[in-house]
């Protein structure tokens, strides 16, 4: 991206979103915020950019919102839960006609088609990270300690079943005990998986198993990753959640994976005792 102009920015849910607006206005962008009033944090309306509330299934809204406001150029920054999609929410007439034309309707078929949509209006979806690349995760270990020998391996089968994930864009993250997988991301999101994979392990306290209770998280970016959405995201929620969970390791990608909160993560991961490791 130039450091020019004026840029729309599409905000869901978490951090994200704030990061993306903050870095845009300090390259000199004028940001127009199309938020998405279900997902997007509030304090968005308090970052001096002119915001727009609108609901998930108002794609007509978002474009005529861009398009009176002179935006060729958008970003998506922030997570829109798949299961929003089978909800209550209303869609209008534009966005049921996407709906009922995707042959699957998982997230690189909604979010590509509504890229789409866009483009033909004179509007193109530019990668999300353009503005956040010293965010990326570097290749190494990010915390005071690096993985065990079982953590290691825990990380690299971990990879072949995510990687399997998500060629079928069904989710991006695995929890492993023991080189055996625990939980798989479906619907419900990282962290959700995360958290049922600790009350799953929680529930054989007190069972004899050959599983050590430890838990590796290994969360990927899928094989042709379309860095314009759907970027994999790790901040200090998913340490807490991981905390919780009593998991001790998590894997990355190095170079397709967003670290939020940067040293406050890294901090809260070496408080807990928790490796994190980008490959």
């Amino acid at each position: 991206m130039d450091s020019a102009g004026k840029i729309g920015l599409i905000a869901g849910n978490g951090k994200f979103p704030l990061l993306v607006l903050e870095a845009a206005r300090a390259q000199g962008y004028e940001v127009v915020v199309a938020a998405i009033k279900e997902e997007a944090f509030a304090e968005i309306a308090e970052k001096g950019a002119v915001v727009h509330w609108l609901s998930l299934g108002e794609l007509s809204k978002l474009i005529d919102t861009f398009k009176r406001a002179g935006v060729t150029r958008a970003v998506m920054a922030g997570q829109v839960k798949h299961k929003q999609i089978f909800s209550a929410i209303k869609p209008d007439v534009r966005m049921m006609k996407l709906l009922m034309s995707l042959a699957l309707r998982n997230t690189d078929s909604l979010l590509g088609a509504v890229a789409k949509a866009l483009g033909e209006e004179g509007i193109v979806l530019e990668n999300s990270t353009a503005l956040l690349e010293p965010l990326l995760a570097r290749a190494g270990v990010r915390t005071r300690r690096g993985p065990t020998e079982q953590e290691g391996k825990n990380i690299r089968y971990g990879r072949e079943v995510a990687r399997r994930l998500a060629e079928y864009d069904i989710g991006q993250t695995v929890v492993i005990a023991e080189t055996a997988c625990v939980a798989v991301e479906a619907m419900e999101g990282t962290d959700a998986t995360i958290a049922r994979a600790g009350e799953l392990m929680r529930s054989l306290e007190g069972e004899a198993s050959i599983l050590q209770r430890a838990l590796t998280v290994v969360k990927i970016a899928k094989p042709a990753q379309d860095m314009r959405f759907d970027v994999p995201v790790i901040g200090v929620a998913t340490i807490e959640t991981m905390k919780q969970a009593r998991a001790s390791c998590l894997g990355i990608d190095a170079g397709r994976c967003l670290l939020l909160d940067g040293e406050a993560m890294v901090a809260a991961a070496d408080e807990a005792g928790i490796c994190v490791v980008a490959e």
